[in-house]
């Protein structure tokens, strides 16, 4: 409920927070210079003011009547308790820093200074490990001849808590006008300073004081630029008979031009290799690349500001330049964000600043992978126009296409990868595909592709997993050793070679990586009840033990609990993998495609094809034939040519 008490108690709150205000009044011809004005006074900018028209001003009629504006202007209540907080907040930081680098040391000073009739004292208190001020070398300097009076009790406490950088009355002189000190102005033609020329009082003369300096300097139309620091270095100790400099003109400060903020390198030579925890340099990782996703902020535009007026001694205006705009540099592939300022990349690839354009490249394109390049991971796709190296990395977010050849590399893409000659692992290459995989051979390498594997001339001991179609389709396709997993059908025109050689394996008929999976926990299990024999033998022998002798030592007592623990352990994960096994055997059994192999030349004797769970081991060469599984077991049929669909099958994006 609101009650009168709360709105009474709300009032004086907000009447506290406008008494802390501070305001300016000002005139000027327009609104605008008016605001301007205020905005330089009170050292924010304009949309930050508050105001109030005292007088609304009138632009006149060819030239008559014209009537200036008249504000009360003050900073907005919240920006002006913020830009607290941030002085604040920097003054101590400031602070804090110089006390850390270099403690500050000051010893204490005073100043005796003759206005008009009296004898004034400024004491400043020493600040660390300073000198504070003697009172005795203060009464030295009070006393002189022409003293008429010292109020030593007010001195003496003086000189203990300082004056607070104010001049305070402790005595009175003889004063003799005459002998003044003589204060002249001198205005630049330009406007843009204002000195003082003081001559030196006589004995029995008065000096100038500040507040004399001010007054003279407004008599003489000085409005804006008063330095009162100056003013008072010259109070405190005057040189006389030199012009002092005691207010300048406020400088017009021009707006800073709008530029671009990029959140990459755009220094290509500044991007660095990489290093191991060991400090050692990685040729191979040269991170030439710059990768980013779509949507991701490339740069930002940081807006042209606006010129601060200056202003002369007199108070007219010195115009300041606004800061130019400059245009988006948008290239290829990238788009504009929502709030106007933001670039953002439109797909995924390398961001490159060409010539002044910003650009996303999906398509990288290089000669060539090898010590030049490094080691390529890219969010796009990659093109090598040569071949890739031993010992190299090619990853891609889509495809990898090699003109040339693959060495003993690892080549992975979540799209297709496509080799136009041939994939050389020497026993240590792998290639994966999200997609397919095309190449003229393949031989001594891993390969695990999510669709089809399609190749000219053969694989050869190499081990192939996918899941859909492994096609032969050259004059000279063969298979000749290693272990191809396939779950719909291997095409090819020979399987092995006459002279028996090395192990041919082909699998069909299941998801090869279920199967795979199985047989590694089918492995581990068979480990694991092989060591859970050996426990329980353990366990009983030394448990028998425990019940003749009733106590064990304390060795075999630990080997005990740790058999038992390790029993419980091995017990768990066997019935979890037992679990696993289930599920894949069940997955595999309810597998609808059968699979079947396919050779339209010769498949030689030794040659092992699984069709399913069915194995059929070749006896004798057999020519242009198709295995498949009827009835539980594999039969030969009449050779089978891969559908007209499989045939003309090619990437995507090239022409069948």
């Amino acid at each position: 409920m609101v009650t009168l008490e709360k709105i009474r108690t709300d009032l004086g709150k907000t009447l506290e927070e406008d008494k802390k205000l501070h305001y300016v009044e000002v005139r000027a011809d327009t609104l605008e210079e008016a605001l301007d004005d205020a905005a330089l006074q009170l050292n924010c900018r304009v949309v930050h003011l508050e105001y109030e028209v005292l007088e609304a001003g009138f632009a006149g009629m060819f030239g008559l009547m014209k009537k200036p504006w008249f504000i009360r202007a003050y900073q907005n209540p919240e920006e002006a308790k913020k830009a607290s907080i941030r002085k604040s907040q920097a003054g101590t930081d400031a602070d804090t820093i110089i006390e850390e680098e270099k403690p500050i040391d000051k010893d204490g000073v005073f100043y005796v200074h003759y206005f008009s009739s009296q004898i004034n004292l400024k004491v400043v208190m020493p600040v660390g490990k300073g000198v504070p001020v003697q009172l005795s070398e203060v009464l030295g300097r009070l006393k002189r001849s022409d003293t008429i009076m010292i109020e030593d009790d007010l001195v003496k406490q003086l000189v203990k808590n300082g004056t607070d950088g104010k001049y305070v009355p402790v005595g009175q002189y003889q004063h003799n006008p005459a002998a003044d000190a003589l204060l002249t102005v001198e205005i630049s033609n330009d406007e843009m300073k204002a000195s003082i020329n003081v001559t030196s009082p006589a004995i029995g003369g008065a000096e100038i004081s500040a507040e004399q300096i001010e007054r003279v300097l407004q008599t003489q139309g000085v409005v804006a630029g008063i330095s009162k620091e100056k003013i008072e270095e010259f109070v405190d100790m005057p040189i006389y008979g030199v012009p002092c400099v005691v207010a300048e003109a406020l400088q017009p400060v021009d707006g800073r031009d709008a530029y671009i903020a990029y959140n990459f390198e755009t220094d290509r030579s500044k991007l660095k290799l990489s290093e191991t925890e060991t400090g050692q340099v990685n040729f191979k990782e040269l991170n030439l690349i710059q990768n980013v996703v779509e949507g991701q902020p490339l740069a930002q535009k940081m807006l042209a500001e606006r010129g601060k007026a200056g202003k002369t001694i007199f108070g007219r205006y010195l115009e300041a330049k606004n800061g130019k705009d400059i245009p988006m540099p948008l290239g290829k592939n990238v788009a504009v964000d929502t709030d106007g300022r933001t670039i953002i990349a439109k797909t995924n690839g390398q961001v490159m600043l060409i010539g002044d354009k910003i650009c996303v490249e999906p398509i990288l394109e290089v000669d060539g992978v090898s010590l030049k390049t490094g080691n390529i991971k890219f969010l796009g796709t990659v093109i090598v126009k040569g071949n890739v190296e031993d010992g190299f990395e090619v990853r891609a977010s889509g495809n990898v296409e090699v003109y040339g050849a693959v060495g003993k590399s690892v080549i992975e893409a979540d799209g297709d990868v496509i080799v136009s000659l041939g994939i050389m692992g020497r026993d240590e290459g792998y290639v994966r595909a999200g997609k397919s995989l095309w190449a003229k051979f393949i031989q001594n390498t891993k390969v695990d592709v999510e669709e089809y594997v399609i190749v000219t001339d053969g694989i050869i001991n190499s081990n192939v997993t996918c899941n859909k179609k492994i096609l032969l389709q050259g004059k000279r396709a063969s298979i000749i050793g290693g272990h191809l997993f396939a779950t719909e059908e291997i095409h090819t025109k020979t399987i092995g070679s006459s002279g028996g050689g090395s192990e041919t394996i082909l699998e069909v008929g299941y998801d090869p990586r279920a199967k795979q999976r199985l047989d590694e926990l089918l492995a581990k299990q068979d480990t694991l009840t092989k060591e859970l024999d050996e426990l329980d033998l353990n366990i009983e022998t030394l448990e028998n033990i425990k019940k003749v002798r009733r106590t064990l030592p304390h060795e075999k007592e630990e080997t005990l609990k740790t058999s038992i623990a390790r029993k419980n352990e091995i017990e768990t994960e066997s019935a979890e993998m037992t679990e696993e096994i289930t599920q894949i055997q069940q997955h595999l059994r309810e597998l609808k495609i059968i699979g079947k192999v396919s050779a339209s030349g010769t498949v030689y004797a030794g040659v092992k094809i699984y069709i399913r769970d069915v194995k059929e081991e070749i006896r004798n060469d057999t020519k242009a034939v198709t295995f498949y599984l009827e009835n539980g077991f594999v039969r030969h049929g009449k050779y089978e040519p891969p559908s007209a669909e499989d045939m003309k099958r090619t990437p995507e994006g090239y022409a069948g």
